[in-house]
């Protein structure tokens, strides 16, 4: 790994932030988001359902967007989703130390998240039925924050025929970059669900569509084979699914399968790479 003075590091962080905001002045000058969908023949229904989301006051967003970007945090606010109605230290303990947890907790309770009783501690607000909506809004933050991009969560549309929602939509260079969100581990997704993403590809035709799980653990082992499964059934001859790198995969370099090794940053950041590097223009 290469090691920077501190110049060069400033330099760096300079020229990112200048990217950041280069592409937030293109973003301006390109048609937004919904001008888009029209075009493709998709009129916004439904968007960002505030119901299942588990966020702080605004105050505390900032900071609690920074904490997001732990993978041992994100799974700390699931479990005390799991335990919403009462829980100790040793409920949410699974993937951190205890002296993290502790500090967890700590953080959570001082930014109105979760509430100490008496008994233990018990989420402030009540009920919460999944983890996926907070995870969708953490992931449109990131286009927002750092690629400078129009981002929505959570969206609907009447479709005759293609249903459920589009979990993020982010317009990106001028284009559609589409990520099916998944908060649940490896062994919890089914054929269905792989179908219904394929399905939801080819209705909208983004330019980028990546199909993202929360999980550290290796895509190779279930995830890959089902999508090349699926993929039998659909083509006769079907596009092969290869590796970037680790467990990152892509097929035709337009359809990409990460997780949340290294960070969810910097896997969306390879795949926008990929996709440039392969020749393929956004605009």
């Amino acid at each position: 790994m290469p090691i920077f003075d501190d110049k060069t590091f400033e330099e760096l962080v300079s020229l990112r932030e200048e990217v950041r905001r280069l592409r937030q002045s293109l973003n301006r000058l390109t048609p937004a988001i919904d001008v888009l969908l029209r075009r493709r023949g998709f009129r916004i229904y439904k968007r960002e359902p505030p119901e299942d989301l588990l966020l702080p006051p605004e105050e505390y967003r900032e900071e609690y967007y920074r904490m997001l970007q732990k993978y041992s945090f994100r799974l700390f606010l699931r479990d005390v989703i799991k335990h919403q109605d009462f829980f100790a230290i040793d409920n949410v303990t699974r993937y951190a130390t205890t002296d993290v947890t502790r500090e967890y907790i700590k953080y959570a309770t001082k930014i109105g998240l979760i509430e100490k009783k008496s008994y233990g501690y018990e989420l402030s607000k009540r009920p919460i039925t999944s983890f996926g909506p907070t995870l969708e809004w953490y992931i449109a933050e990131v286009f927002k924050r750092e690629f400078g991009s129009e981002a929505v969560w959570g969206v609907k549309f009447k479709r005759p025929k293609v249903g459920g929602d589009y979990d993020v939509i982010a317009k990106f260079d001028g284009s559609l970059f589409y990520l099916e969100v998944k908060s649940s581990p490896p062994k919890q997704i089914y054929d269905s669900e792989i179908a219904a993403f394929l399905d939801r590809v080819s209705d909208l035709s983004p330019e980028i569509a990546v199909f993202f799980m929360d999980t550290e653990l290796r895509m190779k082992d279930k995830i890959v084979p089902m999508f090349e499964s699926e993929l039998k059934k659909r083509f006769p001859d079907p596009p092969e699914v290869t590796r970037i790198e680790r467990e990152l995969f892509e097929i035709d370099n337009r359809i990409f399968i990460i997780n949340a090794k290294e960070s969810i940053i910097r896997n969306i950041e390879k795949v926008t790479y990929r996709f440039y590097k392969q020749g393929t223009s956004i605009n």
